[in-house]
């Protein structure tokens, strides 16, 4: 399973299902993530934590935990 932590930097990434439950799922999702959306991996930061996104037109800082949870094609 190859997950949107798992992306290099510059790269694109479609979701492809989204794991985790209540909470958590429901902020990634309210963060604009959601099935079938192409995620653009701008940068990490120099300790790996947080990934810098962009998602739907906009910027999006997401920490490696949750970039866990979504899995990617």
């Amino acid at each position: 399973m190859k997950t949107l932590r798992d992306v290099a930097v510059g790269d694109t990434a479609k979701v492809k299902k989204l794991h985790g439950e209540g909470a958590v799922k429901r902020r990634i999702m309210d963060m604009g993530i959601t099935k079938g959306i192409s995620v653009y991996v701008r940068k990490v930061a120099p300790l790996g934590d947080p990934l810098e996104l962009n998602v739907r037109g906009y910027e999006l800082s997401l920490r490696k935990g949750d970039a866990e949870m979504i899995e990617v094609e």
